[in-house]
């Protein structure tokens, strides 16, 4: 062990982790903070709290400039190096069960940085907003957060008044792509997607609420949404929207049909934050859309 970790000091001299080759430009932190969460990651940076964080995982893709930062690999795939490289005093991260792989792990466990968990787990408005605060009164933000909240709140509320208006309620799937032998994986009603389909005044396809699924051809086909909402990974695979609506199992659907299948950013769809109402808003005009 004693010559494990001599071993892995010595890479933080020699290696980084970096994205679109950008090395860490900032100095003199106070702290050095690495991001494990692309929820943390964004609202960390909503609230104007990212000062020291030097480093985060490769599914923090919001803010924009967060991809300037270097990386330490994905959540379940860390990279001890790429770790070591951003010399951190402190990792956020949304849970350690998300975290991997188990050997990588206990290694930063026994390097014991200090890690940090936030406890409030957004599930809905109230959540959300109580993760933004908790967040804010590590940070000292409670101003910003105090600001995000009511933004929130007003975009929620507008949208659904709107849902009000409609005499449909659209049968939405959302697709993250991944056809292999026809297999799709799709998005159910459980997670924060589920939520913002309902507040924009629609239902989800799949009324299962265990989370991501594997479905086939034959499946898809027979649910027939209105609208698919496809995320960004699998409609730029594909290209066009021709290539998509001939794709088995949705060629026949109605969203096919009435040419209403629309390209999502994955990142919008898998968890509740700031800009969540916003999201919903512009889900709401896709959906809505004739």
């Amino acid at each position: 062990m004693k010559k494990l970790m001599i071993f892995l000091l010595t890479l933080v001299l020699i290696s980084s982790c970096q994205r679109f080759n950008n090395a860490d430009k900032k100095a003199n932190h106070a702290e050095r903070i690495v991001l494990i969460s692309k929820q943390y990651t964004e609202i960390i940076h909503a609230l104007g709290a990212e000062k020291d964080v030097v480093a985060v995982d490769l599914s923090s893709i919001y803010p924009e400039k967060v991809k300037k930062l270097p990386t330490v690999g994905y959540h379940r795939a860390l990279s001890i190096e790429g770790l070591l490289a951003a010399k951190p005093t402190l990792i956020m991260h949304d849970g350690i069960n998300s975290l991997g792989p188990d050997h990588i792990v206990k290694q930063i466990m026994d390097l014991e940085i200090p890690m940090k968990t936030f406890h409030t787990k957004a599930k809905d408005v109230a959540s959300t907003k109580a993760l933004i605060h908790e967040i804010a009164n590590y940070f000292h933000k409670e101003a910003a957060a105090d600001s995000l909240c009511k933004i929130l709140d007003n975009q929620i509320n507008e949208a659904r008044k709107n849902a009000t208006k409609f005499t449909e309620k659209p049968r939405v799937l959302v697709v993250h792509f991944g056809r292999a032998s026809n297999v799709y994986l799709v998005m159910s009603n459980g997670g924060a997607v589920g939520k913002m389909i309902a507040w924009a005044g629609a239902e989800m396809a799949v009324p299962d609420t265990s989370g991501m699924q594997h479905l086939s051809a034959e499946i898809i086909s027979e649910y027939n949404p209105d609208v698919i909402l496809l995320t960004d990974y699998g409609y730029d695979r594909l290209g066009s929207d021709e290539k998509i609506k001939e794709l088995p199992g949705i060629s026949s659907t109605a969203a096919a049909l009435n040419n209403r299948i629309y390209r999502v950013n994955e990142c919008d769809m898998v968890y509740l934050g700031p800009r969540s109402g916003a999201i919903t808003l512009a889900l709401q005009k896709l959906i809505h859309q004739r």
